[in-house]
């Protein structure tokens, strides 16, 4: 592969998470290779405070609770320091029983909590063209624009997903008018850790490479 068509991907050295002044960064690295005015736009946009403040308070929490925290409570230290007292819950409705475990939690540290679940309008599939044949796994669709508006509509101030389905989850995300953190990643294979996949994939699940 070519340098040029390398990046943070290809890289093993992690040069840019060294905890002192960096030196020897690959000859593809991204950061030495970088347009300078594609880094001034990001860091612009941190001047806004709205992003200002959601990157403090991620690092803070980052910094309070690293390996000490679990996803749930992460998420909750993350809505306590932004001010967010209605969260919503966009979850599957294969993840309901979860999804009503963490609306459960949250309510108990005081948190508004609105659900919306992925079938909820019960809109049947074909209605929007979807091919007949994926009604085998049942007749109503999925919908995340749905989801999104419904949680606007409740005016939501931070968003958890749980468990949508790939390329439903990203309508939501797209669709949300709150800011929106992940719960649970869907992988009904691997009990919803595909990261499993990644750790097996030069043993049970080379097939992946092939």
């Amino acid at each position: 592969m070519k340098p040029e068509e390398m990046s943070c991907i290809d890289c093993a050295v992690k040069r840019c998470d060294a905890k002192e002044t960096a030196k020897d960064f690959p000859e593809f690295c991204v950061t030495t290779h970088m347009d300078p005015e594609v880094l001034e736009e990001a860091m612009a946009c941190y001047e806004i405070p709205e992003n200002y403040d959601v990157m403090v308070a991620a690092a803070e929490v980052e910094y309070e609770h690293y390996c000490k925290y679990t996803r749930v409570e992460e998420i909750m230290a993350f809505a306590e320091k932004i001010g967010a007292k209605k969260i919503g819950i966009a979850t599957c409705v294969g993840l309901l029983k979860e999804s009503r475990i963490l609306a459960g939690i949250l309510r108990s540290h005081g948190f508004e909590v609105y659900g919306a679940a992925c079938k909820a309008g019960c809109v049947p599939k074909t209605k929007v063209g979807i091919p007949e044949e994926c009604c085998e796994i049942g007749i109503h669709m999925c919908n995340p624009i749905l989801q999104a508006k419904l949680l606007n509509h409740a005016k939501t101030d931070l968003n958890v997903v749980m468990g949508l389905c790939v390329g439903h989850d990203s309508l939501f995300y797209k669709y949300s008018e709150a800011l929106t953190t992940t719960g649970v990643t869907k992988d009904r294979v691997l009990g919803h850790n595909p990261a499993a996949a990644l750790y097996t994939a030069d043993t049970y699940y080379a097939k992946l490479k092939k």
